[in-house]
């Protein structure tokens, strides 16, 4: 576990360092906003309708073999992209393709990522592992966006790809070494197909059986529902709060870096927080998702620039515990054998909030500025997140009635 809790640091690391360099590459070449934002779409945008693929790809397919492939694959992404960067010869349309094929790649490299660290520690230390992925993964971005600009100044913007190349290789070099712990949850592959009397076997690995399983589990339609809401009118913060900085309260863009640098403590405090959980709940993660909203609601009312300071601390540590327990049941509910396709489905629904939420929010930051939009969202997050709680307790309390003619006849 503490090799491949390094092995992620250096990859996010790497990750970050090239999205980062990615954004400034296409202000370059275009010298358009619109363009950047439309390279981290396209990214984005196949796992809206193939992370179900790369899930039941992960159910299917041994799961060391599956990540160890998918990180060699990102490399040679990564290399092809620093090659045509050192040439001169990168333009709009080879970057939007090579940041496609990383998109088609990481529905199969998320999930298998994912789980394949939950295999490192016995089952009920899995909620742990995930809270230190979560912390390994805040402190990789933190570094790889502070080594982008080192990188580009001394070295170019190549090198940045080719050191992200290198960190993927990093990673697929130690994933032959990593062994399951003793008690871990066991991953069985299973193959599909009909077995001898022509009928498919009750386990075979089908997209179907994934989006059925999400489909018919509560806790886990409560869990996209609280997510999915606080994603659309909260936790944009690079943009509503860069918006609030340089706008009402008339800071520029260091103020902002300021904020972000908060962000990020206390995304990384929130994370240790959250290795510390056990027994993590749907109703957890509601209950911290509210919290969160309503500091967001006081955030809005900020009166200066240290007054945001003092809150946005604790709105980090919040939606990072709720992220990490939301994970821990995403990936501990379902059984062992469905859980990559599950987390597929989840992709799939991920990418809705992320392409969608965006736009709404801007629109809404249209129409009520900065500090509405901070508020009215929070207000929506907060009521819709008790307004679910009170039907679900009215439904689990009601009372069943029988028939006297039923009892009597059962007597």
């Amino acid at each position: 576990m503490r090799w491949w809790s390094v092995a992620n640091f250096v990859s996010n690391a790497g990750t970050w360092m090239q999205l980062t360099v990615q954004n400034l590459l296409v202000l370059q070449i275009t010298g358009s906003a619109a363009a950047t934002g439309l390279s981290m779409s396209v990214q984005a945008a196949p796992a809206l309708l193939m992370s179900v693929l790369g899930g039941a790809a992960v159910d299917r397919w041994p799961r060391k073999l599956t990540a160890a492939v998918s990180q060699a694959l990102l490399a040679v992404i990564a290399f092809t992209t620093a090659t045509l960067v050192a040439l001169d010869r990168l333009d709009m349309t080879s970057l939007m393709v090579l940041a496609a094929v990383t998109g088609m790649i990481a529905t199969v490299d998320n999930p298998a990522c994912a789980l394949l660290g939950n295999d490192l520690v016995p089952a009920e230390d899995v909620p742990s592992a995930i809270g230190v992925g979560a912390l390994v993964f805040n402190a990789g971005r933190l570094a790889g966006a502070a080594l982008a600009g080192v990188t580009v100044g001394f070295l170019g913007t190549a090198a940045a790809y080719f050191a992200n190349g290198f960190s993927f290789l990093f990673v697929t070099a130690v994933i032959p070494f990593l062994r399951p712990a003793a008690g871990a949850v066991r991953h069985v592959v299973e193959k599909g197909g009909k077995d001898g009397k022509g009928e498919r076997p009750r386990n075979a690995m089908t997209v179907r059986e994934g989006i059925a399983f999400f489909a018919r589990r509560p806790r886990l339609l409560a869990l996209a529902g609280v997510t999915g809401i606080s994603a659309v009118f909260g936790r944009n913060y690079g943009l509503t709060l860069a918006v609030l900085v340089t706008g009402p309260l008339a800071g520029g863009a260091g103020a902002f870096g300021t904020v972000s640098t908060v962000l990020a403590v206390g995304g990384i405090l929130g994370a240790v927080l959250g290795a510390r959980l056990r027994r993590p709940s749907v109703r957890l993660v509601g209950a911290l998702a509210a919290t969160g909203a309503l500091l967001q609601v006081v955030a809005g009312m900020s009166p200066s620039l240290a007054v945001l300071l003092v809150l946005v601390l604790p709105m980090a540590v919040v939606e990072s515990v709720s992220d990490t327990a939301g994970t821990a049941v995403l990936q501990t509910d379902p059984p062992a054998h469905l859980r990559g396709r599950v987390l597929g489905v989840w992709g799939s629904v991920g990418t809705v909030w992320s392409l969608g939420g965006p736009p709404a929010l801007g629109l809404l930051m249209e129409l009520a500025g900065p500090r509405g939009a901070l508020i009215t969202g929070g207000l929506i997050i907060a009521a819709s997140i008790a307004a679910g709680h009170l039907l679900h307790t009215r439904c689990t309390q009601a009372p069943v009635i029988l028939r006297t003619e039923a009892l009597e006849t059962a007597a």
